[in-house]
């Protein structure tokens, strides 16, 4: 007997170590150095700013992610299990809209009243003002858009949205959160910033290679697209007119959480979420693969998951961090969206039940 029980340790330990070292699983981490964490300090200092919001009902359904309005003031949303939900003006009153029967992330109104929606598992899609909805773009160049994520309503009829992942698509990979993990522990540059023209009904590829391209927003004099790269800390610009049309350039690096939704605001300013501090694990084994890859094989349980945080910023057009705005309590957290009108700041969250709200003028703006 007790030769017995040394062996089959020794059993357990080879099996483990097998499963650690060669389990199939579908993600292949590229190594890449993270960039310096500035922590929150600076800029980026602690405060209370966003202490009292006021809790908005959607009745109860989970992560409502992204705001819009339509030209009489009421306040849309989509929910993790595909529903949007319609508030009155006063944010009161929710009822549901419409069903993408998908993911509804990022959304706009567009000229025709119509409710544009990036939706994290059917594409680009369209909703019109009884309810209908219809798939504007599912494929780009004949590959599958996986991921859609945020959009832009920009000139000349053309439409900018984000495919957060050409890999990892939610409902294949989980929730949008499983798949936005896998992603982001893999870090292969699988995100792209798309164009949808609604005159030829066509798509086309403007940015490939993101780290997982999420939030999107047009620029003030509506000459870039300013998009958020999750993957990897930072915000950049695409020129889409003028005399540096097509060129990319990055506008914030070095964040200390992970961007998300952007929103066009008031005085020069776009807000961005900021969803959850840096992984610190991560960021350390940037350099190791293979490591990273053997923390994908633990139990989901054991994953890099989000913080409980609230946090938002505001930046502009010198990639200048002009407004922060955080609640060290975190009552209202996982903070994905934040969007300005007449004078109230509007949150979406990943995870809470309700969407919230801020007089401006609480948080010192």
């Amino acid at each position: 007997m007790r030769h017995i029980i040394p062996t089959f340790f020794y059993m357990l330990l080879f099996v483990g170590l097998i499963y650690f070292a060669v389990w199939p699983i579908p993600i292949m981490p590229i190594e890449w150095e993270a960039p310096p964490n500035p922590g929150f300090t600076g800029v980026y200092s602690p405060n209370d700013k966003l202490k009292g919001l006021q809790r908005l009902s959607v009745k109860g359904h989970i992560g409502p992610e992204a705001v819009a309005f339509d030209d009489q003031g009421r306040i849309y949303t989509g929910t993790a299990n595909g529903l949007i939900i319609r508030l009155d003006r006063n944010g009161e009153n929710p009822e549901v809209f419409a069903d993408t029967k998908g993911r509804p992330l990022g959304m706009e109104i567009d000229q025709d009243g119509n409710l544009i929606v990036a939706d994290g598992k059917r594409g680009l899609i369209s909703i019109e003002p009884n309810g209908a909805v219809d798939v504007l773009a599912d494929h780009v160049i004949g590959r599958a858009i996986g991921f859609a994520d945020d959009l832009a309503i920009g000139p000349n009829n053309k439409i900018y949205f984000t495919d957060a992942s050409k890999k990892f698509w939610p409902g294949r990979f989980g929730s949008s959160s499983d798949a936005a993990v896998l992603d982001l522990v893999e870090h292969g540059g699988n995100g792209r910033l798309l164009v949808y023209d609604t005159l030829t009904q066509e798509t086309d590829r403007l940015v490939n290679d993101v780290d997982f391209a999420n939030g999107v927003t047009l620029s003030h004099d509506r000459k870039a697209i300013i998009f958020s790269e999750m993957g990897s800390y930072r915000i950049l610009r695409y020129w889409i007119d003028g005399p540096r049309e097509g060129e990319l350039e990055i506008l914030v690096d070095q964040l200390p959480a992970f961007p998300d939704n952007i929103t066009t605001g008031t005085d020069g300013r776009y807000w961005v979420a900021m969803v959850s501090p840096r992984n610190k694990l991560m960021d350390m084994l940037s350099g190791w693969p293979r490591i990273r890859k053997m923390i994908m094989r633990l139990p989901k349980q054991l994953h890099p998951a989000a913080v409980r945080h609230s946090h938002v910023i505001a930046i502009n057009d010198d990639g200048e961090i002009v407004a922060n705005l955080q609640d060290s309590d975190a009552s209202y957290t996982a903070i994905t969206s934040v969007i300005e009108r007449d004078g109230v700041l509007y949150f979406g969250s990943l995870t809470m039940k309700e969407l919230a709200r801020l007089e401006m003028s609480q948080a010192g703006l």
